[in-house]
């Protein structure tokens, strides 16, 4: 009897692939913020973050660090809207969340995350805030296209890397598939 590649009791390696490869355009859909923001130190800085309406409800809050299963939440709706500098409302009319960040200082460049939270996986968007003496620089802008640029090709990678996984999938189970024949020429007999 032969059983399919994606029985229950194995991982279908294809399909979780698909998901990968589907997990940022979901998200996208549901929340959008800017991919970077400059700012000047001792300055402030407000960062809007637009949801889908369905997550009105849904706690959201304000995260640091370059991996966001890794980041340091800052601030939450759920909580206090206010700890040190960063402070944190939640327009639910509208569908916007929105941080203020004061006081900034050059430590507190890096990538900062906008998160919805919700039973499954949250949805979430990242941000980088850039601290510079000018307000915007041609380099910022510049490096904001060659990130978009990145992504793209990334995008396109991960799609070209799935097909040929799944084509060499494929081609494993004709060959096995052969093999098999090869060596019970009766047995194809009896499936007729």
């Amino acid at each position: 009897m032969r059983t399919s590649a994606c029985s229950a009791g194995k991982i279908c390696v294809p399909v979780l692939y698909l998901l990968l490869l589907m997990k940022n355009k979901v998200d996208s859909a549901d929340l959008l913020a800017p991919e970077e923001v400059t700012a000047s130190p001792g300055g402030l800085v407000k960062i809007a973050c637009q949801y889908n309406l369905q997550f009105k409800e849904r706690p959201k809050y304000w995260c640091k660090g370059s991996i966001y299963e890794l980041c340091r939440i800052l601030v939450e709706t759920t909580r206090k809207t206010q700890r040190d500098r960063f402070f944190i409302a939640d327009d639910r009319e509208a569908g916007v969340f929105t941080i203020t960040m004061t006081s900034l200082m050059e430590s507190d460049e890096n990538k900062y995350w906008c998160v919805i939270s919700r039973s499954g996986r949250n949805v979430y968007k990242s941000v980088r805030l850039v601290i510079t003496q000018t307000a915007t620089t041609p380099s910022t802008t510049k490096s904001s296209f060659l990130t978009q640029q990145e992504t793209s090709l990334w995008a396109s990678l991960r799609w070209f890397l799935f097909l040929v996984t799944l084509g060499c999938l494929a081609m494993t189970h004709v060959v096995v598939w052969r093999m098999e024949a090869s060596r019970n020429p009766e047995s194809e007999m009896t499936d007729m």
